[in-house]
């Protein structure tokens, strides 16, 4: 395929991926109310809880900072999920544009991680969603007594993308560990060897990367992680034992 032929198949490829997230676009304008209820939940649900103790106390809220801020919102979310709803397609359309490219031992590893990418990084977004009303319970407590906390609601959705994505990408750190070990880059010796100070970065990345950095959702990215690195430390053993089984059988030969 010449240079030109491929950036023919590109521009199509791109066409076919703008088209989807229009239409999906399009779909989350019509389903934004929905969509809406479901990204302000956790914010009901905290302040519903902080209702019960409060008493006469003022309970924060959501707002809109402007006048015009409600159509820039409702447009954000609807290509907010335009973009969600549309992804099997554009996925498709950048796959289908690489894998020509590759040998078929790469493709069979690529749809290898990419099936198991795909669970852990929604498993992530689930924990994330689960933990997003407890952490902004704890924020909101530190709002002074008889102070009205008024929450912009684009701030807010900053924050909870920021989280949900944060522990989606934080859910994958160790699938790329055993891709390094598969690559030879990281041996299961030295996994074992450096764990006690694994544990801590993963711990500090926690501390760091969540942004409400309370110690309840911190732990809950932070645990969750350790147990995956320790599952993954398992598995590159097992692969670096077949490894060395294999180095043996080609000396023997």
């Amino acid at each position: 395929m010449t240079l030109r032929e491929h950036i023919i198949e590109l521009r199509n490829r791109l066409l076919i991926s703008v088209l989807a997230i229009v239409v999906g676009t399009i779909v989350g304008w019509v389903f934004y109310n929905q969509a809406f209820e479901f990204l302000t939940k956790p914010f009901l649900t905290s302040v519903a809880e902080m209702a019960k103790d409060a008493g006469n106390v003022k309970t924060p809220q959501l707002t809109f900072p402007g006048v015009g801020n409600a159509l820039t919102f409702r447009i954000k979310i609807s290509a907010l999920f335009g973009l969600i709803l549309a992804s099997p397609v554009w996925l498709y359309q950048l796959w289908a544009f690489i894998a020509p490219g590759l040998h078929r031992n790469e493709r069979k590893w690529a749809y290898l991680f990419s099936g198991i990418a795909a669970p852990l990084f929604a498993a992530g977004i689930w924990v994330a969603y689960w933990t997003l009303p407890k952490g902004i319970e704890i924020l909101l407590g530190f709002t002074p007594l008889d102070i009205q906390n008024l929450v912009e609601l684009p701030d807010y959705l900053d924050f909870v993308l920021r989280t949900m994505l944060v522990f989606g990408v934080a859910f994958l750190i160790p699938l790329v560990v055993v891709l390094l070990n598969m690559l030879g880059v990281v041996p299961s010796s030295a996994l074992a060897r450096f764990r006690p100070y694994i544990v801590l970065v993963i711990f500090v990345f926690a501390a760091v990367a969540t942004p409400s950095g309370d110690p309840f959702t911190m732990c809950l990215l932070a645990i969750p992680m350790c147990l995956l690195f320790f599952v993954a430390e398992v598995i590159t053993r097992v692969l670096d034992k077949r490894k060395a089984r294999r180095a043996e059988e080609l000396l023997a030969d």
